[in-house]
């Protein structure tokens, strides 16, 4: 190599090879400069406790990045989702839109149930305080401030009969309609469970607990009261941990094999502070391990799973399933578009006026109902009716970022077109085509809000024929969007329900590999960014953090810094 002149002036001198320093004695003193240089720069750098923690941190770091290029059995597929889309143009399509009549069957392998012996192993329900759930439902009168649910939860939960609703869908598919409301999955997947094939009442023979408590039916009561306490939203919540704590079963494994359904969003559950909305259920520190099936999860929670909302439809058979997807799929749909919902006045720009309008403006392509007031309220089929005669349907984020309509959009065989990542994609991946692109259409909201895209442009952008395949692709998975109506199942067919408890079962399974639980099971991937799970952050307890307190801390920091997509 060349060495500086000590002089630019002067004549070069010969040049002089240097002995070349060996790798090891080169690592050696690079890496003492580095920490020379770091402990005179960075005082805090000579603290052992400093150190403990950026070693564990950067351990963490090198074993992400590694792991997350080895195709190991305990990492879930992780999907691209869609970018905002604009359809290029291909020819038009027609206002009435009509499919070939076909007969297929209502289900493919991934939603028939198999005849095996339970695989994965046996559920055990725990017998919890009637106050914590049969209490509440036979107190139905004080649910709701303003009028009783006691309608809302007979039938088991799955509410009244939808009557009059005849004149909309086969005549012989009517007694499996029910006019059932959004909150009551605790209710509905209670029932079936103790009803399971795989459940045990041994306790000693179980691998997953359930933990049938109505916590949204608890909260909800508090939720809309005005003097409501921090104390009375989160009574119930901590008198079940506090049981549950005390159980054998759940102290052996840290709460990592027992679950429960949360019949609300995620959100009416994380109150960080006393005067704000919800409760602080799941910031608690007995429910850091505890599995939780919501029909809106925070997908930066790895514990939180999105299960699909309830709709009217409740089969009861294989061959109700099958009667109605032929009905959905050889319906002669009217309507390009439409859009059922109500603008929120409170709220400035709102997105949902907006489309409200924008229907109204094509009102020979688009269907409008207009939700204002009750006019979409259980007890009326014009929704339902809307979504059979369009080939898509308009689906915004409801007061948060999921709303049942979608579901009820899907069950009409209508492609539901989204706005936000967060409405579908980024909920229901147990439930839903791995490809978004198969099954939905997304356009970007932003878009829309500026002029630059047309709805009716971009949906008339698609033929016939993708259109008939994507509507294919929802009718196929309309099996797992319903909770079926007979409390053991249907005869073959996996629903809701059974792909709920078969995918915790696989959870469960995976947490036995060596190694998941100490990483919080599996990164969550949101665009470029990754988030470890909650017990991630439990090698900082090697410092002086409570662990529990960290966990929550950690939940409370991640559910502050959600990106909106």
């Amino acid at each position: 190599m060349l060495l500086p002149l000590s002089n630019p002036s002067s004549s070069p001198e010969p040049q002089i090879k240097k002995p070349k320093t060996p790798p090891d004695f080169q690592r050696k003193y690079s890496f003492k400069s580095l920490k020379a240089f770091l402990a005179a720069h960075y005082p805090s750098f000579n603290q052992p406790r400093i150190c403990l923690f950026l070693s564990i941190f950067f351990i963490q770091i090198l074993l992400l990045v590694a792991l997350r290029s080895v195709p190991l059995s305990f990492h879930p597929s992780r999907h691209h989702f869609p970018s905002p889309f604009i359809a290029p143009h291909r020819h038009h399509l027609n206002a009435t839109i009509s499919t070939t009549t076909t007969t297929a069957s209502a289900t493919t392998a991934s939603t028939v149930k198999e005849e095996s012996s339970c695989e994965f192993g046996r559920i055990f329900v725990y017998d919890l305080p009637s106050a914590l759930n049969k209490e509440l439902v036979t107190d139905c009168d004080e649910l709701n401030p303003w009028s009783s649910s006691c309608a809302a939860l007979s039938n088991d939960g799955f509410g009244p009969v939808a009557t009059g609703i005849s004149s909309v869908v086969p005549e012989n598919l009517a007694p499996a309609w029910y006019w059932t409301d959004q909150f009551v999955t605790e209710i509905l997947v209670h029932n079936r469970i103790l009803n399971h094939k795989c459940r045990t009442k041994d306790p000693n023979n179980a691998t997953a607990f359930y933990i049938p408590f109505y916590v949204g039916l608890a909260v909800g009561k508090f939720l809309w009261l005005k003097n409501s306490s921090a104390k009375e939203r989160d009574f119930h919540c901590e008198m079940m941990l506090k049981w549950v704590q005390d159980q054998p079963y759940f102290q052996r494994n840290e709460g990592w094999d027992h679950f429960l359904t949360m019949g609300r969003i995620s959100w009416d559950f994380r109150r960080s502070k006393d005067e704000d909305w919800g409760s602080s259920c799941i910031y608690k520190p007995g429910m850091r391990n505890i599995t939780r099936l919501l029909i809106e999860r925070n997908p930066w929670d790895y514990f939180d799973v999105g299960v699909p909302y309830p709709t009217g439809f409740h089969p009861r058979s294989d061959n109700d399933i099958v009667q109605w997807q032929d009905f959905v799929r050889n319906r002669n749909r009217k309507n390009l578009f439409c859009f059922a919902g109500a603008k929120r006045s409170k709220i400035k720009n709102d997105f949902r006026g907006l489309l409200l309008n924008h229907c109204r403006n094509e009102s020979d392509s688009c269907r409008v109902v207009d939700c204002a007031g009750s006019k979409c309220s259980n007890g009326t089929s014009t929704i339902l009716e809307a979504f059979l005669d369009s080939a898509f349907c308009l689906q915004p984020r409801g007061d948060s970022f999921t709303r049942r309509s979608i579901f009820d959009c899907m069950i009409a065989g209508s492609i539901p077109v989204l706005f936000w990542n967060r409405s579908a994609y980024y909920q229901y991946e147990w439930f839903l085509p791995a490809e978004p692109q198969s099954y939905s259409v997304f356009i970007d909201r932003n878009a829309v809000k500026n002029g630059t895209i047309s709805i009716r442009t971009v949906l008339e952008s698609y033929s016939e024929d993708e259109i008939r395949r994507m509507r294919e692709k929802v009718i196929e998975f309309i099996p797992k969007f319903v909770y079926a109506r007979p409390q053991e199942g249907l005869e073959t067919t996996k629903d809701a329900f059974d792909v709920a408890v078969d995918g915790v079962f696989r959870r469960f399974k995976e947490q036995e590999q060596p190694g998941y639980r100490w990483s919080a099971g599996p990164p969550i991937a949101s665009g470029g960014m990754v988030v470890q799970g909650p017990s991630f952050w439990l090698g900082m307890a090697a410092m002086d953090f409570s662990a529990s307190y960290l966990a929550s801390w950690v939940s409370r920091k991640w559910a502050m810094v959600v990106t909106f997509v």
